[in-house]
């Protein structure tokens, strides 16, 4: 099995790391898994208050993450996994605005799950990716 190499980010990251105690990727070979971005900042780790914003700042997040551990960004994800409190038609076509927005050239797989709640109290959205960095 490869050498797993584990990564946080600066600011927010760090912090989720040191009082949650997980990381924000693992690079595993030739792939880089990231566990669930949600839309805070990432310096203050402040949610967003409009949904929209939050999806938004969710997507920049994973973009965020997957470079930390020296990925591309979203040119290279394949699978996207999402946890939604809010299924409406409306936030869901923000979804899809997003998705084709940062990857114009590919569309991933992808998994919309509804949910009652997320881990962070006023979180509404959650994104976790999986991207193939090549060797």
């Amino acid at each position: 099995m490869s050498q797993l190499r584990y990564y946080a980010y600066a600011d927010h990251g760090v912090h989720l790391r040191e009082i949650n105690s997980y990381h924000q990727a693992v690079r595993v070979g030739d792939r880089i898994e990231c566990s669930g971005q949600g839309g805070w900042n990432c310096t203050s780790g402040e949610m967003k208050k409009d949904l929209y914003e939050e999806i938004d700042q969710a997507f920049e997040n994973v973009d965020r993450n997957l470079k930390d551990a020296g990925g591309e960004g979203w040119s290279q994800v394949f699978r996207v996994n999402s946890y939604h409190t809010d299924m409406s038609n409306e936030a869901l076509g923000h979804m899809v605005k997003n998705l084709r927005k940062w990857m114009p050239n590919h569309q991933p797989l992808l998994t919309c799950v509804g949910v009652a709640k997320l881990a962070q109290e006023d979180m509404r959205i959650e994104i976790e990716v999986s991207a193939y960095v090549g060797t």
